[in-house]
């Protein structure tokens, strides 16, 4: 059985279906301002931000965190995982 996960914030779902029904607290319009959107990459031992290179072992914790090289200016925004 395949996971799914939310790019904002790592929440893991077995359905594409659940996961995107759900709010996100992490949205990028303000916690539960939008709901989960799909990462599209596959399940990795190591994710990196694809604005600053930062490394983390799950999405969670790599989505928790301010990026300094985020657009919309340092620490304005998340990390962003690469696909």
């Amino acid at each position: 059985m395949s996971n799914y996960y939310c790019k904002y914030c790592g929440t893991k779902s077995s359905s594409v279906q659940s996961l995107t029904a759900a709010p996100c607290h992490r949205h990028p319009d303000g916690a539960n301002k939008g709901k989960h959107a799909l990462y599209e990459g596959d399940e990795k031992s190591q994710y990196t931000c694809k604005f600053c290179g930062t490394k983390s072992s799950s999405l969670s914790s790599l989505t928790a965190a301010p990026c300094h090289r985020h657009p919309d200016g340092a620490n304005k925004g998340k990390h962003s995982p690469a696909l």
